[in-house]
């Protein structure tokens, strides 16, 4: 199916296999058993609508995406998906550690620690993933 034709359901599962791979798979599979709608509006809005939109690549993204998890200071889980997720669209670890430690800024010290730890935690499970 082209693009212009395909659905917000397909241009969002092609953007979520994309970006998050198989942490944002395994993200939608664990509401299946509870709110498997909830699944659908996941891969529909974000992916399909906001993600897949021109006027930023995903890196720019990833980078915005970070930084408001971080700032947000309550979504570690949420977070490490987006740090593997920025890693998966081409950012380095050094623009991973300084988006975050950016944050110190406008959302205080223990958010960008918070952030900074699940980053490691990011870090180092994709190095023991792949020794």
């Amino acid at each position: 199916m082209d693009k212009i034709n395909e659905s917000r359901f397909e241009r969002g599962t092609r953007a979520l296999a994309e970006i998050d791979g198989a942490g944002g798979q395994k993200v939608v599979d664990s509401l299946a058993d509870i709110a498997p709608d909830f699944a659908r509006y996941i891969i529909e809005f974000p992916f399909g609508d906001i993600y897949s939109r021109p006027g930023l690549d995903l890196r720019s993204r990833e980078i915005a995406t970070i930084a408001a998890l971080t700032a947000l200071g309550n979504a570690t889980p949420q977070l490490k998906v987006h740090i593997q997720a920025g890693l998966n669209v081409g950012l380095s670890r050094d623009e991973i550690v300084e988006t975050i430690m950016q944050m110190a800024v406008y959302a205080g010290f223990p958010a960008a620690l918070n952030g900074l730890f699940a980053a490691r935690d990011v870090f180092q499970e994709k190095h023991s993933l792949a020794a």
